[in-house]
């Protein structure tokens, strides 16, 4: 559901099977590699040393490892810590590192925020995507991170942008406005979603104040663009129909009947409308990316 992707920290989806929806999270980060490159290149300058001098990067929430492994290129010298609640999420991580030759300086580690993190030791750089939206006190899982950081390290945490467009406004079956409309009832499904996490505290998602609460200085935020326009690669497109699909089996019963259809037609792989046919099928999302440095003393 593009806007809410998320791993790692899923108290609400214990019955996930993660070895199926592993290859779409790994899927979905692949095409976001762009934009990674441009966050991983910005976050090298707010380190405000050269990237040999960066010894330990942690990714929390780390899912199938894809940005990890970026940081360990982009970080020559830095032990990358993976850490995730999912052991197959893990278990992809350390594949993918040894694919893309950073096995060595990339290690796993099994833990959930909420838990407590374990003794990891602390880190230059602190990297969370869309895992601490998945924690009942989100100040207290900010504050957590903080205070694992070396000094004059850097937290960053991908929360917020704007969802994912992927069709024009009307596309020629169903009522125009069919995003829009599916981003609202994934609002509601996420509202009810932090209700029920353990220890939900209700907060206002202003993460630059959060983050300065969590007592770091110097802080900003940073918007960064995918924009893959059509026609889309096979992989981009496998990945949209892939994404709709999961987006109609989570969604469908807060759908009316018109929409549902709509939905159905879009991922019929044997309809010329669906998105593994129909030429107009795009992918463009934006991601927030807020920063803050600890104090030199």
């Amino acid at each position: 559901m593009s806007g809410h992707h998320h791993h790692g920290h899923h108290h609400d989806t214990t019955d996930l099977d993660w070895d199926d929806l592993g290859p779409h999270l790994e899927a979905q980060a692949e095409i976001s590699i762009p934009l990674l490159e441009q966050v991983t290149d910005w976050l090298r300058g707010l380190t405000g040393r050269d990237a040999t001098a960066v010894g330990r990067v942690w990714d929390v929430g780390s899912g199938p490892g894809v940005a990890g492994c970026l940081f360990a290129t982009a970080f020559p010298a830095a032990e990358v810590v993976a850490v995730d609640g999912e052991p197959a999420l893990l278990e992809r991580a350390r594949d993918r590192a040894a694919r893309t030759g950073v096995g060595d300086r990339l290690r796993t580690v099994h833990a959930d925020i909420t838990d407590g993190l374990p003794d990891i030791g602390d880190a230059d750089l602190i990297w969370s995507s869309k895992a601490l939206h998945h924690v009942g006190d989100q100040g207290a899982a900010v504050a957590t991170l903080a205070g694992r950081l070396r000094p004059s390290g850097v937290l960053a945490v991908a929360e917020g942008g704007l969802p994912a467009r992927r069709l024009p406004r009307d596309f020629g079956i169903g009522r125009p406005g069919l995003e829009a409309r599916l981003d609202a009832v994934a609002e509601d499904w996420f509202r009810r979603m932090r209700a029920g996490l353990p220890g939900s505290r209700e907060t206002v998602e202003d993460w630059p104040a959060l983050l300065t609460a969590a007592g770091l200085e110097q802080v900003r935020s940073r918007t960064f663009l995918l924009d893959v326009p059509a026609p889309l690669d096979d992989s981009v497109r496998r990945f949209v129909h892939a994404d709709l699909t999961r987006t109609r089996e989570v969604l469908a019963d807060e759908l009316d009947a018109e929409d549902r259809a709509t939905l159905d037609r879009l991922i019929d792989p044997d309809d010329a409308a669906g998105v593994l046919r129909r030429p107009d099928v795009f992918l463009l999302s934006a991601q927030t990316v807020h920063t803050g440095v600890r104090p030199a003393a």
